[in-house]
């Protein structure tokens, strides 16, 4: 497959910030990493190789980034409200600067969906209910949704409005809405096994439920814990599943 490797210095994160990109046509996939990963973690753990099939063909393609979470919610050495600093710079890097670059080397017409698992899966989902009118939905695996899950008891402003579970209840902004809900992809799986968390992927059904959005919700069973090889069946079921 076509596997190209850039990058540029982000005037939001303030740093160069690299990306790569696999394949050569189709929807664009905008994978978010887990903790404190980099842009490769995906190809390192062959969670690309598993969904190679979907690549190769031109149904998809994938773009990596970097993950800002060591420097921000899990860098002990920060002041909780330089966290959140750093946290939405990271949001404005993805909306003004990777998402055009996506367009640009794709075409403006191309659909964006943004990916992630665990603590991936809550920004994949943040970025997208932040911006419905520039990312088209969203696949989220073995997330919680709750960011003070990460904040260590920190809370602002800036939690709630980075915090799913907190900030979508309170949405009565049709603007938002309206985009939020013509999208047919909101994806959200979790396994049941060990350090899953399944009830948290219910818990925001039940919030998208009552904001009369569509979501597809999969709870899967106490044999998937919350590691590579879950996410690395997760992804190519879903995708040759409900795409």
């Amino acid at each position: 497959m076509n596997r190209d490797v850039t990058s540029w210095y982000s005037p939001a994160i303030g740093k160069e910030m690299p990306i790569v990109s696999y394949g050569h046509y189709g929807f664009a996939l905008l994978l978010i990493p887990t903790a404190a990963a980099d842009y490769l973690e995906y190809e390192r753990f062959q969670l690309i190789d598993s969904i190679a099939p979907f690549i190769e063909s031109g149904m998809i393609r994938v773009f990596s980034i970097d993950s800002m979470n060591r420097e921000s919610w899990m860098n002990n050495d920060m002041l909780p409200e330089h966290k959140a600093i750093r946290h939405n710079q990271f949001n404005e890097y993805v909306y003004n600067e990777v998402v055009p670059f996506i367009r640009n080397a794709t075409s403006q017409e191309t659909m964006i969906y943004t990916c992630g698992a665990s603590f991936g899966a809550l920004h994949a989902m943040n970025l997208f209910l932040k911006r419905p009118d520039i990312i088209n939905g969203v696949i989220s695996m073995s997330g919680v949704y709750d960011l003070t899950e990460y904040t260590k008891g920190y809370w602002d402003e800036q939690v709630y409005y980075n915090s799913p579970q907190h900030y979508l209840p309170n949405l009565h902004d049709s603007w938002y809405l309206d985009k939020i809900r013509s999208s047919h992809h909101i994806h959200i799986f979790s396994g049941s096994g060990d350090y899953e968390d399944p009830e948290a992927a219910r818990r925001f059904a039940g919030v998208l439920y009552d904001k009369g959005i569509w979501y597809d919700l999969d709870i899967w069973g106490t044999d998937i814990p919350h590691e590579w090889p879950t996410w690395r069946k997760m992804l190519p079921y879903i995708l040759g599943s409900r795409f």
